[in-house]
């Protein structure tokens, strides 16, 4: 406090209402292989939908990664996604040699120059679907529209015909609209060109001939008649393309661009030649504004809005492109540019290294918050030891792991499968910061119409989730209450009861079939071997929500005095929480202990602060006995019941 060095009246404040901070306890993290989307980038998704449409459907090759992500969401509603970089993924590019652009940082930092020397454009993302991509660009009001292109050279046209011959057909595009002067304004498409012989379809029918037969004015047949050529895409935008109002107000010209998105082979929406974007009357000045004064440079309006390409290159024609607009003349390039998008390639399987290097995303926790690690297939038992690694080290996460799709999957004994299930993770650390599950569930594939094994560790981290969400962290996610498993058509393995004794004597929860109940969730231990509190998954993430929360609202204690206030402060804002925590029915009693006892002289001249709390976690019923007594009819209850 100041002192005052005259009379007068200083008002301060201190805030004693500091109180525990809500934590997450909810959010998935997954890794793995995906068609489309990011590369080594964390995107959050909130649905199955959003996961496929930043991420793609799945197919053959990487349906156990989809579903294991797709079941999380059934039960969730936030999960971070990583897409693992794979060998030979390359972005498909307008010049067919490809590239990998992972993410948007990697191609600001390395493409956005106009470096990478493949052509006008670049798939948006790695992967086969980028080649389905064509670009149209029409650069000027020439290349939009061109009245008397050219003559009919051929004569005795009829009705219906589909193909004739023009005086010069040099110019003309497969995909140009036409026009041959017809009453009625009728239009028609190019769809191939031989020499000076077009081939067309009605536009936009896109299918039949000639409506009538073209005719000079004269009446003396077809021969003479003037051919309108058009851009394809000229009837989705506003115009042709000239000048706009920015680069007008500055003395320059000619500054205008179309750039339309196509579906080419219709592998993205099943349409073939269904338009994805349009960017109508976008800007060659660097420096250019819309009337609503967002940036209009083509290269930035195609990066900040396009969910399909990047810009890699100016057109080589015409002067001028991405300078300032200031009395500049933008050169006429008349004639439109197609660029059909090639060399994507999806890469080979994923790897344990490459999915290690993907996981690694979440490690900080202090950046990226997260709570329920899903392991997807697990390639071997290195990848759910790194995946523990990281749990383990940010202490606020617990993993969630199969065994191999080769212990469960059309192994005809459940005694095989069984030893299959146990061998595999008894090569696996021990750690309470792991969930094991007994295999794969088969469930039904809409994407592809086909039903398909996936691994049940997305399910059971989605119960895990599902728990939080209508109960609490500290409660068991197993059982006929919480623990019913959706979407399961059948089990690869459905353990008896022998079979979960084994099960679960090795650190495996069995999941099991029990008719007319569901497919259930049937224990809740971690991966730790030892007997402990912490040998069960409730108790873990009990303790994993005490330490998050109160170690955050610790961190409101650093640089403040160790001395009693500071202390009593504190034990005032862990114990309401903790006795709430108890009325939760998270644990049955506590202590917090932050005093002179463990902060003596020694400690505070460390400059440190110690607290002590201690913890009587609520346990779930893993057994029950029942025990029925049959007494003589002549006998008190009171006499036998002790």
């Amino acid at each position: 406090m100041a002192f005052q060095v005259s009379p007068g009246v200083q008002i301060q404040e201190k805030d004693l209402t500091n109180i525990i901070p809500a934590v997450s306890t909810t959010v998935g993290a997954f890794a793995g292989e995906f068609r489309e989307g990011p590369l080594d980038e964390i995107v959050t998704v909130g649905s199955e939908q959003e996961l496929v449409e930043t991420f793609g459907k799945p197919d053959g090759d990487n349906f156990e990664h989809f579903y294991s992500a797709a079941n999380f969401l059934q039960y969730g509603n936030a999960l971070r996604v990583v897409r693992a970089t794979q060998t030979s993924q390359l972005n498909a590019t307008a010049d067919g040699t490809g590239l990998q652009i992972k993410n948007t940082t990697h191609y600001q930092d390395n493409y956005s120059d106009g470096s990478g020397s493949v052509g006008l454009w670049a798939a948006r993302t790695a992967g086969a679907w980028g080649n389905n991509l064509k670009v149209s660009v029409c650069p000027d009001s020439t290349a939009y529209e061109e009245t008397d292109k050219t003559t009919i050279a051929s004569s005795n046209l009829s009705v219906g015909d589909t193909s004739f011959d023009l005086t010069s057909a040099t110019g003309f595009s497969v995909g140009d609209i036409v026009n041959f002067g017809e009453t009625g304004g009728y239009e028609y498409r190019i769809t191939a060109i031989s020499t000076n012989t077009i081939t067309f379809v009605r536009h936009p029918e896109g299918t039949g001939g000639l409506h009538t037969v073209p005719e000079v004015a004269t009446g003396q047949g077809s021969v003479g008649v003037n051919v309108r050529r058009r851009w394809q895409y000229y009837d989705k935008v506003a115009g042709a393309p000239g000048t706009s109002p920015y680069v007008s107000d500055r003395g320059g010209t000619g500054d205008e661009l179309h750039v339309v998105v196509v579906d080419e082979d219709g592998g993205i929406t099943g349409v073939v030649g269904e338009i994805l974007e349009s960017y109508d009357s976008v800007s060659k000045a660097s420096d250019a504004k819309s009337p609503q004064g967002d940036t209009n440079y083509y290269v930035d309006v195609i990066y900040n809005k396009s969910s399909y390409i990047y810009w890699m290159d100016h057109h080589s024609s015409g002067t001028n492109w991405g300078t300032a607009a200031l009395g500049l003349t933008f050169t006429s390039v008349t004639a439109v540019k197609n660029d059909s998008l090639s060399a994507g390639a999806n890469g080979s399987t994923v790897t344990d290294a490459q999915l290690q290097t993907a996981y690694n995303k979440f490690n900080d926790p202090e950046t990226v918050d997260i709570n329920l690690i899903i392991a997807g297939p697990s390639g071997s038992a290195t990848h759910v030891d790194n995946l523990i690694t990281i749990a383990e080290n940010r202490k606020d996460s617990v993993v969630f792991a199969s065994p191999q799709r080769s212990d469960v999957v059309n192994v005809a004994s459940a005694s095989t499968q069984s030893s299959n299930v146990t061998g595999f993770f008894d090569n696996i650390r021990s750690s309470s910061y792991v969930v094991f599950d007994s295999g794969y569930k088969y469930q039904y594939d809409r994407y592809n119409d086909v039903f398909r094994y996936v691994p049940l560790n997305g399910d059971i981290a989605g119960l895990t989730c599902r728990t939080d969400l209508i109960a609490d962290a500290w409660y068991s996610p197993a059982g006929l209450n919480r623990g019913v498993i959706r979407g399961a058509v059948k089990l690869a393995f459905n353990p008896e009861k022998l079979h979960r004794d084994d099960l679960y004597r090795k650190r495996v929860n069995p999941v099991v079939t029990i008719p007319g109940q569901g497919t259930v969730l049937f224990g809740d231990k971690t991966g730790l071997s030892a007997p402990s509190a912490f040998d069960r998954v409730n108790v873990r993430r009990l303790f994993i929500v005490l330490e998050k929360a109160i170690s955050t609202a610790a961190k409101f204690q650093l640089f403040e005095f160790n001395d009693e206030f500071t202390r009593a402060n504190f034990r005032n804002v862990i114990e309401p929480f903790l006795r709430d925590v108890q009325g939760r029915r998270g644990i049955t009693d506590f202590l917090v202990v932050c005093d002179e006892t463990n902060n003596p002289g020694s400690v505070i001249d460390r400059n440190e602060f110690n607290a002590d709390i201690y913890v009587k976690p609520a346990r779930s019923i893993n057994f029950i006995t029942l025990k029925f007594v049959a007494t003589r009819t002549g006998v008190a209850f009171e006499e036998v019941a002790g």
